[in-house]
C-alpha cells in the first residue's frame, strides 16, 4: 500500500479505514493483512464495481487464513467452503450477484448455522446479509469506471459493531 491511507475516524459503529491499492499484488497483501484480524464468527461483506478485486481480495484473505483449495469466484456455485489447513477457521466465500432478494433467499446456505465456526465472505452482500449478525466488517472497493487501464483501487474498511469498535484497522494501511 504505496500511498499512505486517511487517519483513522471513529464512528458510531467502530472505525473506518481508507487505503489506496495500486495493484492486483496489493490487493493479495491487503486481504492477508485483514486475515489476521479474523476469526471465527466474523462476517465481511465486499461490495464493489464488476471487476473491482473483491475475488482477490477474498484470495488473499484465504492465504492469510491457511486454508484449503483456490479462491475463486462463486458466481455460479453461490457458496465455496475452504477448509482450514492450519487448525484455524474455515473460509466460506459467498458471491450474491445472482440472488435479489434478502436472508430468506440465501436461507438453503445455512449461513447462519456456519457463522459461529467459520469466517464468512460475502461479496455482494450488502442488503442480504446484514441480519445475519450486528458485527461485520463491510469492505467497499471503488476503482475509475470506463475504458481505463488504471489499477488503483480506492479500499473504505468499515467495522460494525461491538466486535469491531476495539480492533484497530490501521495495520491494514502498514
Amino acid at each position: 500500500m504505496e500511498a499512505p491511507a486517511a487517519p483513522r475516524v471513529p464512528g458510531e459503529s467502530g472505525a473506518v479505514e481508507r487505503i489506496t491499492v495500486n495493484s492486483p499484488d496489493r490487493m493479495l497483501e491487503l486481504g492477508r493483512r485483514l486475515a489476521k484480524l479474523l476469526r471465527a464468527g466474523d462476517l465481511v461483506m465486499l461490495n464493489g464495481e464488476l471487476g473491482a478485486g473483491k475475488t482477490t481480495l477474498t484470495r488473499g484473505l484465504g492465504e492469510g487464513l491457511g486454508v484449503r483449495g483456490a479462491v475463486t469466484s462463486p458466481t455460479f456455485v453461490i457458496a465455496r467452503v475452504h477448509p482450514s489447513l492450519v487448525q484455524g477457521p474455515p473460509l466460506v466465500h459467498v458471491d450474491a450477484y445472482r440472488l435479489g432478494g434478502g436472508l430468506d433467499e440465501m436461507e438453503d446456505l445455512d449461513l447462519d448455522v456456519s457463522l459461529p465456526e467459520s469466517v464468512i465472505v460475502v461479496e455482494w452482500g450488502e442488503g442480504k446479509v446484514e441480519e445475519l449478525t450486528d458485527d461485520r466488517l463491510q469492505v467497499v472497493i471503488h476503482r475509475a469506471v470506463g475504458d481505463t487501464t488504471d489499477e488503483v483501487r480506492q479500499v473504505t474498511v468499515t467495522g460494525v459493531g461491538e466486535r469491531w469498535g476495539a480492533v484497530e484497522l490501521g495495520v491494514l494501511s502498514a
